[in-house]
């Protein structure tokens, strides 16, 4: 498996932009849960022109080859084959806002690309699939992303909201952090993050424990892991951990400690979850 990871290399993108890359090669499993992390994703898949999602409780998902993946509220299946040759960026929380607009209504949906940008969509996975080196991929992104809308604009007041949900801070909280009403930062964190505040912060927290449990040095103490990270006990640990996983902690395994996110598909799980 090859993977090349690099940075925005325009100042005006890394304030929005978590990460991105190109990763190449063979999985030895053909599906996997895909978490949520609250944050959306441009995927464009360049072994093949199509893209497969699968979230829990919704319908199965096809799109052509790129693709924007909304900000995720549930685990998905996905097809491995669609990442033998793909191109990821992954957005900070409200990070894709400036460069897609109506991300509100794209959660938990994979959305063509060319339904979002029109033809310059297209274009986009035509102009990657001509680039011969990870550097012309990457020129290739910033360039569609810089010419998507006006100049993008980091919020700080969204970013204060941000990290305080991330780290555990109650709606209420986040909203006195800034000296505004709850109602005024649900509407805007809505609009820019894709959802709704208390959502965020649940799978943030959820988030924080995969991180907890890739460090941690007693293996799988999901007790103590769950206090550590904001529930009230375990079983309420375990009540969000089937939500956002649809499996228990005990049979959670993830692809690497550095990709906790992807799961190799259980094949004893339900058919259900399967298609």
């Amino acid at each position: 498996m090859n993977v090349v990871r690099f940075r925005p290399r325009s100042p005006a993108l890394a304030p929005f932009i978590s990460s991105m890359g190109y990763l190449e090669g063979e999985f030895p499993h053909r599906r996997e849960r895909v978490l949520p992390t609250g944050t959306a994703q441009l995927l464009v898949n360049l072994g093949r022109d199509a893209l497969h999602s699968a979230p829990e409780g919704l319908p199965p998902t096809r799109t052509g080859g790129a693709a924007l993946q909304g900000p995720r509220t549930r685990s998905a299946v996905a097809d491995t084959a669609d990442q033998r040759a793909i191109l990821w960026v992954a957005f900070r929380p409200g990070g894709a806002a400036p460069f897609f607009p109506g991300l509100v209504e794209t959660s938990d949906l994979l959305v063509p690309l060319d339904a979002v940008w029109g033809g310059r969509g297209a274009v986009l996975r035509e102009r990657l699939l001509a680039a011969r080196t990870p550097e012309a991929m990457r020129e290739a992104v910033e360039s569609a992303l810089l010419s998507a809308g006006e100049p993008p604009r980091p919020d700080p007041a969204l970013a204060v909201a941000v990290a305080a949900l991330h780290h555990g801070a109650t709606v209420a909280e986040a909203a006195d952090r800034l000296g505004w009403t709850t109602k005024r930062l649900v509407r805007l964190f809505h609009a820019r993050v894709g959802l709704a505040p208390k959502t965020f912060a649940r799978v943030r927290r959820f988030q924080r424990l995969l991180a907890a449990a890739a460090t941690s040095r007693t293996g799988g103490d999901w007790a103590r892991l769950a206090a550590e990270c904001g529930y009230h006990d375990q079983a309420h640990m375990i009540h969000d951990f089937h939500a956002f996983a649809a499996q228990r902690p005990g049979t959670y395994a993830p692809r690497s400690a550095a990709e906790r996110n992807h799961v190799p598909f259980l094949q004893s799980e339900g058919s259900a979850s399967a298609r």
